[in-house]
């Protein structure tokens, strides 16, 4: 078997986080180096202490996990409790983790080991990217490091999902994604309406869940609030945003349609902070630093979804 690519996640988790970890941590093809956290879908005392549950439950202690930054770098912003729960993992009352975080920062642990695996890493952003751009504030050389850089963010088309045009995680700290956009020269962008695109049906995944396997069992149980809320506001099918996400990062293979344009972030507007602005005309002379995903081979995607709970 060739050497295994080297993953790092950056990530708040967070049920559909939890996910994407769980098919990483199942890809035999790529090796978890490490996971920084941040705040985003909750604060961050307790997307730490998911992911390190996360680990526990993955038979995964021997994953370093780095506790990042816990506000966005200029403006307060509203977390997503009321999809993932008030601790995003559904309140269930979950026994915490026996490991401890790492004392090492997020930040310089991102720029530790993209010195480490430099040229090789693939850096996945799931959440927030506050940690990514203070990283690029310390060190504004990191691109040159990264192999492949994908973010799970944005709405390519204005359809946003925290606001009329904005996505969660651009619009939580978007100062952050406009330095890590503007620093870094190639960007895969896992947006919203891809997500929208690729929704996963309701009753296979509750087949799925019942697979019986450590996995599974926990996901059903930490999923549930957020599958229910999801069924009564979005219809038949459930938006796994990181998931595809991570499908993506893991098998491009599976890509079917991209698209290269430039992205900017919008930091100002009075109804359009945190919009990913695409210039579809190439209007603006800019250079295409985000590749965007249209679609994606959706049977791999559910397969890849499948391996991961162990449900076959």
């Amino acid at each position: 078997m060739s050497e295994k690519i080297p993953l790092l996640i950056d990530t708040d988790p967070g049920v559909d986080d939890a996910l994407a970890l769980l098919m990483a941590f199942n890809d035999a093809r790529h090796d978890v180096v490490g996971l920084t956290i941040a705040a985003g879908n909750v604060g961050l005392d307790h997307t730490v202490r998911n992911a390190l549950k996360l680990c526990e439950v993955a038979g995964r202690g021997d994953v370093p996990v780095y506790a990042g930054c816990p506000d966005p770098l200029l403006h307060p912003a509203v977390d997503a409790a009321h999809v993932h729960g008030v601790d995003g993992f559904g309140d269930v009352g979950y026994t915490a983790a026996t490991r401890g975080v790492e004392a090492e920062h997020a930040a310089l642990a991102i720029l530790r080991l993209s010195h480490q695996y430099a040229g090789r890493l693939l850096l996945v952003a799931l959440g927030p990217l506050t940690n990514i751009a203070v990283a690029l504030k310390l060190d504004p050389t990191l691109p040159q490091r990264v192999g492949r850089f994908l973010v799970m963010g944005g709405a390519i088309n204005g359809h946003g999902n925290i606001t009329p045009q904005a996505e969660f995680n651009i619009a939580f700290d978007p100062e952050a994604a406009h330095i890590v956009f503007s620093a870094f020269p190639h960007v895969e962008v896992a947006d919203w309406e891809a997500t929208v695109a690729h929704g996963l049906p309701h009753r296979e995944v509750e087949q799925w869940l019942g697979a019986g396997s450590p996995r599974a069992r926990f996901y059903d149980e930490i999923s549930r609030k957020t599958r229910l809320w999801s069924e009564d506001s979005r219809g038949e099918r459930w938006y796994a945003a990181d998931a595809l996400a991570m499908a993506w990062a893991l098998a491009p293979e599976g890509a079917g349609r991209v698209e290269r344009r430039p992205l900017q972030v919008e930091l100002a507007g009075v109804h359009t902070r945190g919009a990913t602005v695409v210039d579809w005309n190439r209007q603006l002379g800019l250079a295409d630093n985000a590749t965007l995903l249209i679609s994606y081979d959706q049977a791999s995607f559910e397969a890849l979804v499948r391996e991961a709970l162990a449900a076959g």
